[in-house]
């Protein structure tokens, strides 16, 4: 077996490895309990900001245990904070998206399913039929499990696209609107104020964000393969740029801030940054060999991001 596979480690001997680094442990029971509880491969990915440099994997002198959990929980609860402003937005584009076409096209599977309602490009015929699959896949296997699309299964023997939505995950939402003609595109793009080839780039954002929240994975440090236009947010806030290139806000944490603030309703957004805002003062108040700014500087986020809340966002009302 080679050296380097991945073996069972017992509580103690995580401890070990952790000491070994230079880790600070106050009180161990605690700290066993916290790994049992926790998972230490999962809490061992939140160690890189307290490490001496990349090439130096030894912990900062005087860095705790406390610290490192101190950044887990930090990242669970703004974790759930971006999780639950997500999911309004999930609710509000599957609202806007059934109300149009089901407007314009029908409240039955065989009308707002038909492949000619879609783009018509030549580059996007296939994409009409697999996504259309995809739908009546969803249908097929969660249809039955929602009352709501059991009710009209079983009453009506057809699903209307507003209650057809609450089956279909965030990713095909987003591929559904990309495979829109171009008219119904600007239609749903115009309600947020945005062109719609930007607002499809951040639907398909919001979809990795929601899964990551969803699995619990690490939020903080999190980059999106995709990355969002310069806004006048990057300007407003006089963010550095290197090579040309904003250094926060296009494929970090405050980029989906950056969406957030366009698509949130102003008081929802508000109430989104105070509640960041409680979490940074909380951890602050929890790190010692390292200051909250380092964090910030990791998600992306720069110190003045609360002046965000002074620019008019693009949300028609």
């Amino acid at each position: 077996m080679s050296s380097k596979n991945k073996t069972f480690k017992t509580l103690e001997e995580q401890l070990q490895i952790f000491k070994d680094k230079g880790l600070v442990i106050d009180d161990y029971d605690k700290t066993k309990k916290i790994l049992f509880r926790e998972n230490y491969f999962f809490i061992n990915g939140y160690r890189h900001l307290f490490l001496k440099s990349v090439t130096n994997r030894v912990f900062i002198d005087g860095t705790t245990f406390d610290e490192i959990y101190s950044l887990f929980t930090f990242d669970r609860r703004i974790r759930n904070i971006i999780f639950k402003n997500v999911l309004i937005i999930e609710n509000n584009i599957k609202s806007i998206l059934s109300y149009q076409l089901s407007k314009k096209y029908g409240y039955k599977e065989k009308d707002y399913l038909n492949p000619k309602n879609f783009s018509q490009k030549k580059e996007d015929v296939r994409r009409v039929k697999d996504l259309i699959s995809k739908m009546q896949r969803q249908i097929r296997i969660n249809g039955e499990k929602h009352s709501a699309t059991f009710h009209y299964i079983n009453k009506y023997g057809y699903i209307p696209l507003w209650i057809m939505v609450k089956v279909l995950s965030f990713g095909i939402v987003g591929e559904l609107y990309g495979i829109l003609n171009t008219t119904d595109k600007a239609n749903i793009s115009h309600y947020y104020g945005l062109d719609m080839n930007v607002l499809e780039n951040y639907l398909v954002i919001l979809a990795n964000y929601r899964n990551l929240c969803a699995h619990e994975d690490i939020l903080y440090e999190h980059r999106t393969q995709r990355v969002i236009n310069d806004t006048k947010y990057h300007d407003f806030l006089k963010i550095p740029m290197m090579d040309s290139e904003y250094i926060y806000g296009k494929n970090d944490v405050f980029a989906l801030i950056i969406i957030l603030k366009q698509m949130l309703s102003d008081d929802e957004f508000r109430l989104l940054i105070h509640e960041l805002e409680y979490e940074f003062d909380i951890l602050e108040g929890k790190l010692n060999s390292i200051s909250v700014e380092k964090v910030m500087d990791r998600m992306g986020i720069p110190t003045n991001y609360k002046e965000i809340l002074d620019i008019e966002s693009g949300v028609l009302v």
